[in-house]
């Protein structure tokens, strides 16, 4: 998802690797800033474009549909690639694949800000998602193999304190320049922080390999490209052709071709990108399990809150920007209040409460009309989730790390981080169709009420796929504009209503598998 805080199990990626190059204290200074601006620059983007999102539909003439296309290319190569990013580095020189990540996603961004419609946007936002799949995990490689075991701790706090940061100050400092500068100034910003991060590597970051144990599984990464790219492509598509049409059924069947195929292809091959055979221990499959099912609910929440905020609310980009600060940072600062939890209780009841929790947050989402305060509307909420979330975190990464043996604690971080990112790319697809049904099923009801002449009613039809961006026609006198206006932005409370109880049940059952499959591991 493009997210608003880091996936679960980023920090031990890195504490599962030996140090293979310990650096000296000066080099280690200049080794944190190096990967923490780098991750910095995937954290933000993932918190910025969710922002931007209405001033991209306004500004490039975009439907929902091109929008759920920005962030879904861009997760999509992410969620595909992640794995293999770290076999890429391993094989080929940790500082190569990240500084190619690194200025890949740089020139990605400028060709976002340069983006002449919306096709080109969604192009770029795929090679940002390129890049980000072998910065992100080259970040975490190139700590993990930069100091020393006594170290690292201290290492892994200071990166996880400035990404924190980072997630916080993303979004009010992306609205900020969505507001007075362009949506293009939050792709160009990315530009002299890589220029930084490559000089920095160049000079500071030694390079180091492991040809010998790693083999990176090109067949694989294909295969699950192609697959969730085919799956998603016929999802989105199939809200506006419907899923009928000759080129969606065609579409996804291909998918679960192709999938079905990685899934047969994984469990032959030597080293694997997905080694199936960790899901026979039970309490990872639910551990997974339940990632799924909380991050996905989290990314259909992320993609339409800034919409409803900004186009429904009419909060300034700023100001929905800061309207998540306390989902931020609550995760921030309980996160070693969480991780004390395990201590006192184990991992299996926060990982009950938590999501629980998480769900009652989803739930307030649905009491919001249109209009009202901020902090009678949506703190409660955004607060009730971040302590759901907050609660959820720090357990989950501890049962998915005990659930494996130490050996492959490296990798079986990398599976649940690539799950809690597909999760999201799948949610956004899937609550897409619900949200564009509910809305056009809803402005229906309310167009046909107000009997409007039929060009206008054809012309708000027309349009549907904009939701809440829909233009309303100019002719019309200014107290049926608003009525009309009134009608959109009910229309899209109602589907906003609807995911996000579809994101309080998603939330339930991830309690429910804690309940069912995490268990004290013998």
């Amino acid at each position: 998802m493009w997210a608003l805080f880091r996936e679960p199990c980023d920090e031990n990626v890195i504490r599962s690797r030996p140090a293979t190059a310990p650096c000296s204290q000066s080099s280690g200074r200049w080794i944190l800033a190096a990967t923490i601006l780098a991750s910095s620059m995937a954290f933000i983007d993932g918190t910025v474009v969710n922002v931007a999102l209405p001033a991209l539909q306004s500004s490039l003439n975009a439907t929902a549909v091109d929008l759920q296309w920005v962030i879904e290319a861009y997760s999509l190569l992410l969620s595909a690639l992640l794995l293999v990013g770290g076999s890429l580095g391993d094989h080929y020189g940790r500082r190569r694949i990240f500084l190619i990540g690194v200025a890949l996603f740089a020139a990605a961004s400028a060709a976002c800000g340069f983006a002449a419609d919306i096709h080109q946007l969604i192009a770029a936002r795929a090679l940002q998602g390129l890049g980000a799949a072998l910065l992100v995990p080259g970040s975490l490689a190139i700590i993990s193999n930069s100091f020393s075991e006594n170290e690292r701790g201290r290492a892994i706090g200071t990166w996880s304190g400035f990404s924190a940061i980072t997630a916080g100050i993303g979004p009010v400092m992306g609205g900020w320049l969505i507001e007075h500068v362009s949506w293009r100034a939050v792709f160009f910003i990315n530009l002299p922080i890589a220029l930084l991060v490559i000089l920095i590597s160049l000079r500071h970051v030694a390079e180091n390999s492991d040809k010998e144990n790693t083999r990176v599984d090109w067949l694989g990464a294909i295969l699950a490209a192609a697959g969730l790219g085919a799956l998603v492509y016929g999802l989105i598509e199939s809200s506006r052709l419907g899923f009928a049409d000759r080129s969606v059924i065609v579409v996804l069947i291909a998918a679960g071709v192709l999938l079905i195929t990685l899934l047969l292809i994984e469990e032959k091959v030597s080293q694997p990108m997905l080694p199936l055979a960790l899901f026979r221990a039970r309490i990872f499959t639910g551990a997974n399990l339940l990632t799924f099912l909380l991050y996905a609910a989290l990314g259909g929440t992320l993609f339409f809150l800034p919409l409803n905020l900004i186009q429904v609310q009419h909060y300034s980009a700023t100001a929905a920007g800061a309207a998540l600060l306390p989902f931020i940072l609550i995760i921030s600062f309980l996160s070693r209040w969480s991780g004390g939890l395990i201590v006192s209780y184990g991992a299996k009841l926060p990982l009950i409460i938590g999501p629980l929790i998480a769900a009652l947050g989803f739930a307030l989402f649905i009491l919001p009309t249109v209009g009202g305060s901020y902090w009678t509307n949506f703190f409660p909420p955004i607060t009730v989730l971040g302590l759901g979330m907050a609660i959820s975190v720090a357990p989950l990464t501890t049962a998915v790390m005990n659930s494996v043996p130490q050996h492959r604690a490296g990798i079986a971080s990398g599976v649940n981080n690539a799950v809690s990112r597909t999760a999201g790319l799948l949610a956004i697809a899937v609550l897409g169709i619900v949200m564009l049904h509910v809305f056009t099923d809803r402005l229906d009801q309310r167009v046909a009420e107000m009997k409007l002449p039929a060009s206008v009613s054809q012309s708000l039809q027309s349009q549907r796929t904009k939701l809440a961006a829909i233009a309303i026609p100019e002719d019309q006198d200014p107290a049926t504009r608003e009525q009309i206006r009134r009608a959109i932005d009910e229309s899209f409370v109602s589907g906003f209503r609807t995911i996000m109880a579809i994101g309080a049940a998603l939330a339930v059952a991830s309690a429910i598998t804690a309940l069912t499959l995490i268990t004290k591991p013998h």
